[in-house]
């Protein structure tokens, strides 16, 4: 299967807020320009995967008119942490993050091993759906951890490779993989 990896366009929100699976809105134009640029080099009519979060949702539904979404694909949960900026969260809760960044649980909420494990699911029933080809509009979290994944990982390995790679994607970044043979 190949999957074609979009993350969404970039937040309307303040610079340096931690905001994982907060609902924040995106700009319309910039979904718009990055879904007319793809319509020119993606197939037309590939099924489409999406996050529910509407960051992800709009551009979703620019590439096709009944995007599927799931909430595996949604980015990590930061509890807490949601919405506060980086700069107030405590030294000491981010220096035992740095310490254990796949085990722990930034805003107690959910850890990298818990993102890998939902990524894993997902991963699992797509394998089962046998389709070829499709796109996926989602999060820099669950980007990082597709791009990583080889077939049998499990979560904690997956999770352990992800958080050692410390990988930038960029607003709007498109990255096309194979995760399957079909």
């Amino acid at each position: 299967m190949r999957l074609h990896i979009l993350r969404h366009t970039k937040p309307r929100i303040a610079e340096g807020l931690c905001y994982g699976q907060t609902d924040v809105d995106v700009f319309d134009a910039d979904c718009v320009s990055l879904a007319q640029q793809l319509s020119s080099q993606l197939q037309t009519g590939l099924p489409v995967f999406s996050s529910p979060s509407q960051r992800c949702a709009r551009l979703a539904s620019l590439l096709h008119p009944e995007p599927v979404f799931d909430e595996r694909l949604q980015e990590l949960n930061f509890g807490a942490w949601e919405m506060q900026a980086w700069d107030v969260i405590p030294r000491t809760d981010i220096d035992v993050w740095a310490a254990a960044p796949a085990s722990y649980k930034p805003g107690g909420v959910e850890s990298a091993i818990d993102l890998a494990q939902r990524v894993i699911n997902w991963l699992n029933d797509m394998r089962v759906l046998n389709i070829p080809e499709a796109i996926v509009v989602t999060h820099a979290g669950v980007i990082r951890m597709l791009l990583a994944w080889q077939a049998g990982m499990g979560a904690e390995e997956l999770a352990e490779l992800v958080c050692a790679q410390n990988r930038s994607l960029a607003f709007g970044e498109y990255q096309e993989i194979l995760v399957f043979h079909t």
